[in-house]
């Protein structure tokens, strides 16, 4: 008797996604998009993703709007294509507009007893009023831990007993003109903004380890036009500084200096060169023109300054050039970081990331100049995500969406919605969570 033919095993069903959270990054190299989806269990997976050439922004400020808004569009409708899912709304990066962070305390009499959650909603409401933007934009208003009779690192202080109860509020501040402009080029596209996170904080998300963030660490983001340095410890984002310094300044650098287009100095940079020099370096002739230039056989145009009859130049002359703008720019990066403090005795781990990092051998030139630990800061391998983007030119556009996926309550919504509103702090689902959202959306001004 013939035997049966084996079933056909059946395809596995693929997890049904809870939520899901759409980012653009609007940089001035690159606009990049994401879209992430979160399982029933929680997990998170790369839909799809999108990236292209910036336009209309320079030095992190929307300067064409009609340009910008046509840029993020095809961003993300590269990224729908790619994640075969419609967005309607994003979350979206501020890397300029004048970025400033500080921290609030406050604290209230408990006199003994416990800590019920309306002790928490009064405090955080206290809290509210010790903001003051001084007609500044506050893009975030976050509690990053309780204290309990001025003991710090306190999680969650329900249920505790205590004298006084506080808490530690990280404010972050930007002006208001240019966060409406890159809102409204978001707008403009067709999209709704879920909110405007602070570039620092979604970088520092994909980044940097929570036990870095609470024992100290510098994040360097090097971007094409800004280089924000910021410093994390206890928990939560202390200082910051942008420098008006980035790659493009090392780019037209090169470009000056052997009289080469933009977009030439650009592939010999990232082909080519590197922040670290070796012997060989004056051996090696590297082609100043790349395929589309004729070759090296038939250059196009004129002979780069110093170049050969083949319009080749020697590697040595270029990592010159580079190592000279990388020196100015790790002045600045160290003057920064020793006036918030990190230098010296209290100088700890520096993680370099954004798109300039990805130079060669960048984090070793950094390390010798700071005279302080370096390391490049990656997103995380999330399910999904393509091999390209797991590098530090993506590390705020992941990091969005992990902000996104992880929401962090801000202050200034305690209160709008009745019934428990500290609950939410302890990542409350469903319709309170999207009521709380909706509270915190309509106020664009503290």
């Amino acid at each position: 008797m013939a035997s049966r033919p084996a079933s056909p095993r059946p395809a596995a069903t693929p997890r049904r996604l809870a939520r899901t959270y759409a980012a653009v990054n609007v940089g001035s190299f690159r606009i990049s998009a994401m879209i992430m989806g979160e399982t029933e269990n929680g997990e998170l997976q790369v839909l799809g993703s999108g990236h292209r050439a910036s336009a209309g922004v320079k030095r992190g400020y929307v300067t064409d709007m009609t340009a910008a808004a046509h840029a993020i569009r095809d961003a993300v409708e590269r990224a729908e294509k790619s994640a075969n899912t419609p967005v309607r709304s994003v979350w979206i990066a501020c890397a300029g507009a004048g970025l400033a962070s500080h921290v609030v305390a406050v604290d209230i009499e408990i006199g003994g007893r416990r800590i019920e959650d309306e002790d928490v909603e009064q405090l955080l409401i206290q809290a509210q009023d010790m903001i003051q933007p001084d007609g500044r934009k506050v893009l975030h208003a976050q509690p990053a831990h309780y204290t309990l009779d001025g003991a710090h690192g306190v999680a969650n202080p329900r249920g505790l007993h205590a004298e006084r109860l506080g808490v530690d509020i990280h404010v972050m501040l930007a002006d208001g003109a240019p966060v409406r402009n890159l809102t409204e080029a978001v707008q403009n596209a067709h999209l709704e903004v879920e909110a405007v996170v602070a570039a620092p904080l979604a970088a520092g998300h994909a980044c940097l380890t929570p036990e870095e963030r609470e024992l100290g660490v510098a994040l360097v983001e090097i971007g094409a036009d800004i280089t924000n340095v910021a410093v994390f410890a206890g928990g939560m984002l202390l200082g910051l500084r942008a420098l008006p310094l980035g790659s493009a300044d090392i780019t037209d650098a090169i470009a000056s200096s052997f009289g080469i287009r933009r977009s030439q100095a650009e592939r010999l940079k990232c082909v080519a060169g590197s922040a670290v020099a070796s012997p060989a370096d004056h051996r090696e002739l590297i082609p100043v023109n790349g395929p589309g230039d004729g070759g090296e056989s038939a250059p196009a145009g004129p002979l780069a300054r110093g170049a050969d009859d083949k319009n080749r130049i020697l590697r040595a002359e270029l990592v010159a050039v580079v190592t000279q703008q990388l020196a100015v720019l790790t002045g600045e990066i160290g003057k920064a970081l020793k006036s918030m403090g990190f230098a010296g005795s209290r100088a700890g781990q520096v993680v370099l990331t954004g798109g300039g990092a990805e130079l060669a051998g960048l984090a070793d030139f950094m390390q010798g100049a700071l005279g302080q630990p370096v390391r490049l800061g990656r997103p995380p391998q999330i399910s999904g995500m393509p091999e390209a983007h797991h590098a530090p030119g993506f590390a705020t556009l992941a990091g969005l969406c992990l902000y996104a996926a992880e929401d962090p309550i801000d202050i200034r919504a305690v209160g709008a919605v009745r019934g428990g509103s500290y609950r939410v702090l302890v990542r409350e689902t469903g319709l309170m969570a999207l009521l709380m959202r909706l509270a915190r959306a309509v106020k664009e001004y503290f």
